[in-house]
């Protein structure tokens, strides 16, 4: 599996929609959703930094490694 984004999870807690979080972070509700449903290939700092900042998270809260299996 590698990374999981448990974007989902935090925005849950914050009681945040996707399209709050789109306008917040500034990025389109699209790219947004790729990346809450785990599709995302790469993430930019610029753009995990500005995440956290709108749901007053750590990277850890959304980012997680999860061995894979053999």
């Amino acid at each position: 599996m590698g990374i999981i984004v448990n974007l989902d999870v935090m925005m849950a807690k914050r009681k945040m929609s996707l399209t709050e979080l789109a306008g917040a972070v500034d990025i389109t509700l699209a790219n947004l959703s790729i990346l809450k449903n785990n599709k995302a290939k790469a993430v930019r700092f610029s753009t995990l930094e500005a995440v956290c900042r709108a749901l007053d998270c750590q990277p850890g809260d959304i980012l997680e490694y999860v061995q894979e299996e053999e």
